[in-house]
């Protein structure tokens, strides 16, 4: 009886494993490495705890720095994928919230075409055409406006709130169809996205909202804004030479407003990175903009990457060179909230003239000079250099390599799996004093295939 009774208990626990669904086998299996990592509460657990909250599948804690003057995010993310013979596929739910009342939501959608079979491990560069569904909308409290053009000072400074709602496709196709490219590592980019702009003013503070200092005149865009649909194509090409890891990527964008042809404009970016590696194959540079995040390696069966405990001697030296135009018609102008910046950190927390203040300079046209050296110190921690060279112009003819704005900065780094997730910088060399910069990498708020602010 004892042996009958056994059996049946058995056989029951194995019917309600074969009729677990497989979110809720998930869900329990990461319970169970929850339990592993976290039972034991003391000092040598907590790294490994840390790890599985901010990392797990399909649940995980989204933490990062929001944009500059919006402060730090912190929330949750819902992950899911799943593989079929010709498409991986995986799905991304977040949303986090800061303190500062800025928040961001969105869901994401990436397909990976893989016409071999599916194999265990596929990252972020391959050769696979990858296409990214998104929607995401973004509210920040805090934004500044220092006014349009190179020569703006400190007095113009005011304040503004902005949210933006941002729907959308993505795609990247690699050619390797021809043998005699190959090497370039060639690949094609489009994007089509809706956007949708809200400014509002900021009051209640010791400097002025945007409005008591600005108007549509001096800043384009002010009073309305129309919805946008924006196309984007380009190509990259990433060959490696030996130790030196190229990264050219140029795009050609057209922001057409319907209701508003007055608003509607091109623009074009070549973005020309270098970084020559050191010590043989490296992670850092250009290559960590395309390492996973925890949305993406971990419910793909990848391990996502943990921060070394070991001494893994990494160092790189890097050279940039940034160059954007706009392009309009007849009356037509750049409204303001897609000119882009230089100074401090931009809306999309890029470091440039990091000595200035955040969205210091703002035009239609943007060159910018980066010079770097990244090196492992101890374990996890780096040291990172920088010297920055830059312009903004409010005409074409007037964007050259005269009156740059200089600025230098360094500090350590905190690494994972080769690359920075946490950044440190003490910024200085312009004549506007100094400034500390504070960045978590913006991969662990999740959506790995997140658009572009501007």
């Amino acid at each position: 009886m004892r042996w009958s009774g056994m059996l049946v208990l058995l056989g029951a626990s194995t019917l309600a494993l074969a009729q677990e669904s497989p979110l809720r086998g998930e869900l329990r299996r990461e319970g169970e490495r929850f339990s592993d990592a976290c039972a034991a509460f003391n000092f040598k657990s907590v790294p490994g705890c840390a790890y599985t909250l901010f990392t797990d599948h399909p649940l995980h804690i989204a933490a990062g720095s929001m944009p500059p003057q919006n402060g730090f995010g912190l929330g949750g993310a819902f992950v899911w994928s799943k593989n079929t013979r010709n498409w991986r596929m995986s799905w991304d739910f977040d949303a986090v919230g800061a303190f500062s009342g800025s928040w961001r939501a969105g869901g994401y959608m990436k397909m990976v075409h893989t016409p071999h079979p599916a194999k265990p491990q596929i990252r972020a560069t391959h050769p696979y055409t990858v296409f990214n569904f998104y929607g995401q909308t973004i509210s920040l409290n805090k934004l500044n406006f220092f006014g349009l053009g190179n020569d703006t000072t400190l007095a113009g400074k005011s304040l503004l709130g902005m949210s933006e709602r941002i729907v959308g496709a993505s795609a990247i196709k690699p050619v390797f169809e021809w043998a005699a490219i190959r090497w370039l590592n060639l690949a094609l980019l489009g994007e089509i996205n809706g956007r949708f702009i809200d400014i509002r003013g900021k009051h209640g503070q010791s400097v002025p909202s945007i409005e008591t200092l600005y108007t549509d005149a001096t800043a384009p865009g002010l009073s309305s804004q129309p919805g946008f649909a924006q196309l984007g194509e380009g190509l990259r090409i990433k060959p490696a030479i030996g130790n030196l890891q190229l990264n050219y990527v140029g795009k050609f964008q057209q922001f057409f407003a319907p209701s508003s042809s007055h608003n509607s404009f091109l623009r074009w970016t070549v973005d020309l990175d270098h970084t020559y590696s050191l010590y043989g194959s490296s992670q850092s540079g250009a290559a960590s903009r395309e390492t996973l995040g925890p949305d993406s390696c971990a419910p793909s069966g990848e391990k996502c990457p943990e921060v070394s405990r070991t001494r893994n001697l990494n160092g790189s030296i890097g050279l940039r060179l940034l160059l954007s135009e706009s392009l309009t018609s007849g009356t037509s102008v750049v409204p303001f909230y897609f000119q882009q910046t230089l100074g401090g950190q931009d809306i999309n927390s890029a470091l440039s003239l990091g000595s200035y203040q955040d969205y210091r300079f703002r035009a239609p046209n943007l060159l910018l000079l980066q010079e770097s050296v990244e090196h492992s110190i101890w374990g996890p921690f780096g040291l990172k250099l920088m010297a920055d060279q830059g312009r903004v112009a409010l005409t074409r003819s007037d964007l050259g390599f005269s009156h740059l704005k200089h600025s230098f900065a360094g500090g350590l780094t905190l690494r994972a799996g080769g690359f920075p997730m946490v950044s440190l910088m003490f910024a200085w060399g312009g004549p506007e004093g100094h400034h500390n910069i504070v960045n978590m990498n913006t991969s662990l708020l999740g959506g790995s295939s997140r658009p572009a602010l501007d």
